[in-house]
């Protein structure tokens, strides 16, 4: 069994207020939480309103899927986040 935890920073130049930080996300708890193989929680920034911090805990049989899954996910951060990824770090344990 491999996992891996990824832990991606976002900056959201401009976010006013939490209520704007919670829309801007749009709902990642709801979007990657479905797939069984996928842990997701927002692990750090919760004091900021510019930036925003979530660790994804990815599980799978086999290492290539796993990554594979891993990349899924933070291709579609970029594309559908309002907001820029400043960093992704991943761990495979």
């Amino acid at each position: 069994m491999y996992i891996a935890v990824m832990t991606v920073r976002i900056s959201l130049p401009g976010c006013a207020s939490l209520k704007e930080k919670r829309q801007r996300m749009g709902g990642l708890h709801e979007r990657y939480g479905r797939n069984p193989a996928v842990a997701v929680c927002e692990s750090g920034e919760h004091d900021r309103l510019e930036a925003s911090e979530w660790t994804f805990v990815v599980v799978g049989n086999e290492r290539p899927k796993v990554e594979s899954l891993c990349s899924e996910i933070e291709d579609k951060l970029q594309r559908t986040v309002d907001g820029r990824v400043m960093e992704v770090s991943r761990e495979l344990l």
